[in-house]
């Protein structure tokens, strides 16, 4: 294996043998029903990569307000036979017709985020099928029409509103007016459903058997296509110009991941335009030369770090970071060790700076810093299989419910919003403006970790928009330094910034601290500051899931013989029963 000292590891093999752990495999998703799906396929002799497809479909219909087959999505898969890790890009891309000035007013100026979203102009060309196909040409085990079953069961024969369902159908609800077709699924009597109500979606039934009939041109091209180019074309609501043949030559892309070093563990995720795994690896690398083992969870000055790196590493993301095919993005600068070190030097282990100035990596071009804007919506999935395989995934449409567009019975993304609305700055063009064919800028960070040896021991990823970067980083540093188990990393205060100020999770023991953190200099405020983590977690040589206790999500462990064991987002675990292969 080549020395860690190498940052960055492209299409990176690791030479360890094939290990068997935990031999049905382990699914983990923010939905139980979505779980519930992964193990299933597990339960029939799935790969990693059909439990994780399979989930990715039955969050369609459960978490629609998250993700699903009108979005898209970043896979990180781990085949163990060749001890090689592989990615997918299957994020949006904007129509050809699109231009610099998409979300721009007469004057030129951006337009407001809540005129922007609904509606056909925020809809990008839909990956997360195309990204599907791929992964099981590379990986798949099973038929392609079995992983649809658990989805079309669900889509069917009906599935029960949630709490959280229903809290976003009720923040959404004033918004609806203009859309009736997602009234039409999602309301009853009038009104948005409530926890408790059982739904059935039998347009998006048809959808997915349609699919699993023809394969995924069955989605960018014929009846569902056509669906998806009239939602967009005649919303009532800021009509778009998708068109067939943006459809029809939608590619989900394999790119060579980007790994670095932290400690004695190697970090690999997704390449531009994610920006899940430069910034986790900015903010690891610039806390490196601080002993946070030593400091431990419950110091302060471990958070004050965290907040300080934090900071600095997304002022870089916001000067730098936008899809790779359309501009420079200096990836190899930007995770240089050099580069981190004069980096780490701006922090002050005793007072706050005053200003968080983006730098200059090596090998970057002249260029000028503009916010991008991305929700706090998406969802995250991980699974292993019975010979260690791994396949994690985040999936998005963007915001609740994405563009409240729906086709052929699922919600289109508002994606294009992603996309900086301020097509230049200071007279220079900003990286992640709007352009035709182009990938808008994404926070998802799905990761997997690997050991000394070469050997992954942990996988996960959450949501959160932006946040999505922080919540990973976070749980990482709590197992790497804290040394905590996966479930209690997740559960550690979360973390942000925004307004001047360090943003800390309300209702935590960071949150009862905050006065004193913020005698480092720095204003600090306690806000909701929730997240979705999921993942998995190799113990004792088997590998066990966790989920975010702020969500409803769980994990589920498969032996060899079918048997199930639920586990909580609080760690506890129960039997199941034997998951249905019919």
């Amino acid at each position: 294996m080549k020395k860690l000292s190498l940052f960055v590891v492209l299409a990176i093999s690791f030479a360890n043998p094939v290990f068997a752990a935990n031999r049905g495999g382990v699914a983990s998703s923010a939905d139980p029903r979505a779980t519930a799906a992964g193990a299933e396929i597990l339960a029939k002799g799935g790969s990693a990569a059909d439990a994780a497809m399979a989930m990715m479909l039955a969050l369609t219909v459960v978490e629609p307000q998250s993700s699903g087959i009108g979005g898209g999505g970043f896979l990180v898969h781990y085949d163990a036979q060749g001890a090689k890790v592989s990615t997918i890009n299957g994020r949006e891309t904007a129509p050809a017709a699109a231009t610099a000035a998409r979300f721009t007013d007469a004057n030129g100026q951006p337009i407001p985020f809540l005129q922007a979203f609904p509606g056909g102009k925020s809809v990008g060309v839909p990956g997360n099928i195309r990204l599907m196909a791929e992964t099981h040409r590379k990986w798949g085990k099973l038929k392609w029409a079995e992983i649809f079953k658990p989805a079309i069961r669900l889509a069917e024969k009906g599935f029960t509103v949630n709490s959280t369902l229903e809290s976003r159908l009720g923040t959404i609800e004033k918004l609806w007016t203009d859309f009736k077709p997602a009234q039409s699924i999602y309301w009853v009597n009038g009104k948005p459903a409530k926890a408790g109500t059982k739904l059935r979606n039998p347009d998006l039934a048809k959808t997915l058997k349609l699919i699993a009939k023809k394969g995924p041109d069955g989605f960018y091209s014929g009846t569902i296509a056509n669906s998806i180019v009239n939602s967009v074309t005649k919303s009532p609501v800021s009509p778009g110009d998708m068109t067939l043949q943006d459809l029809a030559v939608y590619k989900a892309k394999e790119q060579d991941a980007v790994c670095g070093a932290y400690r004695i563990y190697v970090i690999c995720g997704m390449a531009p335009p994610s920006s899940g795994a430069t910034t986790v690896l900015q903010i690891l690398g610039t806390l490196e030369r601080f002993d946070l083992k030593a400091l431990g969870k419950d110091d302060l000055k471990s958070w004050y770090l965290i907040g300080q790196a934090m900071q600095l590493a997304y002022a870089d993301r916001e000067k730098y970071l936008g899809d790779a095919d359309f501009t420079d993005v200096p990836v190899a600068g930007l995770i240089d060790r050099t580069y981190l070190t004069e980096r780490s030097a701006l922090i002050d282990s005793e007072k706050a700076r005053t200003t968080y100035p983006a730098g200059n990596p090596p090998g970057a071009l002249p260029r000028t810093a503009a916010l991008s804007g991305e929700v706090a919506g998406t969802t995250h999935f991980s699974a292993t299989d019975a010979k260690g395989n791994i396949a994690n995934m985040t999936s998005t449409i963007e915001g609740p419910f994405g563009s409240q567009l729906v086709a052929s019975g699922f919600f289109l993304n508002n994606e294009l919003t992603d996309f900086t609305f301020a097509p230049e700055k200071e007279g220079m063009p900003v990286a992640n403006r709007v352009e035709g064919g182009k990938r808008p800028l994404s926070s998802m960070a799905p990761t997997i970790v690997f050991n000394r040896e070469g050997k992954p021991v942990l996988a996960l990823g959450s949501a959160g928009g932006k946040r999505i970067i922080m919540h990973v980083t976070k749980t990482l540093i709590g197992a790497i330094d804290f040394g905590l188990p996966l479930d209690q990393a997740i559960a550690l205060p979360n973390i942000y910034f925004g307004g001047g100020a360090l943003l800390v999770e309300e209702k935590t023991k960071l949150a009862d601290m905050a006065q004193a953190l913020a005698n480092f200099g720095q204003t600090v405020k306690p806000t909701d500051l929730g997240s979705k983590v999921n993942g998995l977690q190799l113990v004792a040589e088997k590998w066990t899931g966790a989920a975010d206790p702020r969500s409803e999500g769980n994990a589920i462990a498969v032996d060899a013989k079918g048997k199930q064991t639920v586990i909580d987002g609080d760690g506890t675990k129960e039997a199941a029963p034997t998951a249905s292969v019919g």
